[in-house]
């Protein structure tokens, strides 16, 4: 539950705190005063669209935090899956910069917008002035009937046939597809495999033959200057190869009377060996190079043969051409293959779409079964709101196509008078026949989501008397097992909450305070009788609120009491 809510610089707010109760919470106000402003606050804080109006100074950052007492709630897998810490007590905090930056906390940790929202969706169901019109929604109305049948685990089975159920549409749908496109460009990737595979392609070819092509190009010129490097180095009498090894020799001689000489011959001996190596490698190059034009025109052909291909197929080199040989032999496969693949998928989708539509019928028997039960309750609540003339009935039939919430179409059939014929509830009802609708849904349905809050803006809209009253009592009966925020201008209503709290606007700003008991009375008794309070709406507020006896002393002004003010 919300046991406290801090609002700062967000539209006529400057600041505002308030301490909560446990059960009904009451606030009320002028028209205007900032009731909505609230609410919006407190939307904001659970993971609502910031509007861009939120900051009511554009300089200031606007903050609105939340603690809430989270214990008995079973929020605890939701900390651990989001790598929140868990606290009894945990506080969200929502911050909206000047410049339209939004960050968000829970218990001083950034969370994304998403996280919030889906625990803000955990902890407070927000009932605003317009929800009315949810009745319209097909999900709504198949989701109220499913939370009253407790068909909780026949949704997760469905759910998860119907996935695998669209995936599979998915998939045959794609298959289908592919082998359509495939059938046009049979031919076409036929060619191409048959002309890439009988063009031997071999990775690296390209290069080999490049660099054997520059050799051969160049054959004459290379051997010549091979040939004169060998005559230089071993010519018979004045090759390099000869001078060196008689100077190593007369080295050698003079090593007695010259130790120098020793190391020098050493030197030379080793470039001797040098020398020679490079003397042989050059004998063996000189002996394979040789001009050959039949060679030469035989590899000029292939590398041009490759060339073309990879100009007439857009690729650049001789790699790519082997990966889109692989490739167009793989969809060529596919193709040929592709009627045995179908055919798989489609008896895959078939024993899904069986699968699928036997959880579909088993929660089409559930929604069946319950949907008695859950008008009778619907009824009795509308009853005891001084509509015992009422018809409301819940027509559930199957479309015969399935959808994420099965295979059926949820109605709520509503009349005012019993002896005419029940319509969909949100064509043919007033605003109050939709009010009482509303409450008679939501009492029923806060009783099987266990939700810790719920807020009702205004849900008494287009009641009075002792309708009013049985919307109290209704209201009242909720907070025995829930927290209940109200914001309300029926006195009826107002007198049932164990907190009430007044919301005002002075000098442009809203503020709320928390009533006395003897403020309460003020308070109940202005909206009884309006600005000028007389004696007879003093004694009626007594009379609603239970209190007999005389006041202490004359209730102050709603605006100025000892209650929380900020």
């Amino acid at each position: 539950m919300l046991r406290r809510l801090s609002v700062e610089n967000y539209a006529l707010i400057d600041k505002l705190e308030m301490e909560l109760d446990p059960h009904l919470n009451i606030i009320t106000g002028e028209t205007g005063a900032g009731k909505s402003i609230l609410l919006g606050a407190l939307g904001l804080l659970l993971g609502g669209k910031n509007d861009g109006a939120a900051m009511k100074d554009a300089a200031r950052n606007c903050t609105v935090e939340g603690t809430f007492r989270l214990a008995g709630l079973g929020l605890e897998p939701f900390f651990e899956e989001n790598d929140l810490d868990y606290a009894d007590e945990t506080t969200l905090t929502r911050i909206i910069t000047p410049a339209g930056k939004s960050r968000m906390f829970v218990n001083d940790v950034p969370v994304s917008l998403a996280q919030m929202r889906e625990l803000g969706s955990r902890l407070v169901d927000i009932h605003s002035q317009h929800q009315n019109l949810i009745l319209s929604s097909e999900e709504f109305r198949t989701t109220a009937i499913d939370t009253v049948a407790g068909n909780g685990a026949l949704l997760e089975r469905y759910a998860a046939h119907y996935a695998r159920f669209t995936e599979l549409q998915r998939e045959v749908a794609a298959l289908r597809e592919a082998a359509e496109k495939g059938r046009r460009d049979e031919e076409w990737l036929r060619f191409q495999v048959e002309e890439l595979s009988a063009t031997n392609l071999r990775e690296g070819e390209q290069a080999e033959i490049e660099e054997e092509l520059a050799v051969l190009e160049h054959a004459d010129r290379i051997g010549e200057t091979l040939t004169a490097l060998r005559n230089a180095l071993d010519a018979d009498e004045t090759g390099i190869l000869v001078q060196l090894k008689e100077a190593e020799n007369a080295l050698m001689h003079i090593g007695s009377h010259y130790p120098a000489a020793e190391e020098y011959a050493a030197r030379l001996r080793s470039t001797l060996e040098e020398l020679k190596d490079i003397d042989a490698s050059v004998t063996a190059e000189s002996e394979r190079i040789d001009t050959d034009p039949e060679r030469l025109a035989k590899l000029s052909a292939r590398l041009d043969a490759l060339i073309a291909l990879q100009q007439k197929y857009r690729v650049a080199d001789e790699q790519e051409l082997i990966a889109l040989r692989d490739r167009s032999a793989a969809q060529l496969a596919a193709i040929v293959h592709g009627d045995e693949r179908i055919a798989e998928a489609e008896a895959a989708l078939a024993e899904a779409a069986r699968q699928a539509q036997a959880s579909a019928d088993k929660l089409h028997a559930a929604r069946t079964k319950a949907a008695k039960g859950f008008a009778g309750r619907i009824l009795a609540t509308l009853a005891r709101l001084g509509m015992p003339e009422t018809r409301f009935e819940v027509e559930i039939e199957t479309t015969g196509t399935l959808t994420r919430t099965g295979g059926d179409s949820v109605r709520f059939l509503f009349t005012a008078n019993r002896d005419r014929t029940p319509q969909p509830v949100e064509r043919i009802a007033s605003g109050g026949e939709l009010s009482r609708v509303m409450l008679a849904l939501k009492a029923l349905l806060a009783e099987r989501m266990q939700l810790p809050t719920i807020l009702f803006d205004e849900i008494d809209t287009g009641v009075s008397g002792r309708i009013a009253d049985a919307m109290g009592e209704i209201i009242a009966a909720l907070s025995a097992t829930m927290q209940v925020v109200d914001i309300t201008h029926l006195p009826q209503v107002a007198s049932k909450g164990a907190a009430h709290f007044v919301v005002y606007k002075r000098d442009g700003h809203t503020s709320i305070t928390r009533l006395t008991d003897d403020e309460r009375i003020t308070e109940i008794a202005k909206m009884l009788s309006g600005s000028e309070i007389t004696d007879a709406a003093i004694a009626q507020a007594r009379i609603l609120l239970g209190r007999t006896k005389e006041p202490a002393a004359t209730a102050s002004k709603q605006t100025s009491g000892s209650g929380t003010l900020f």
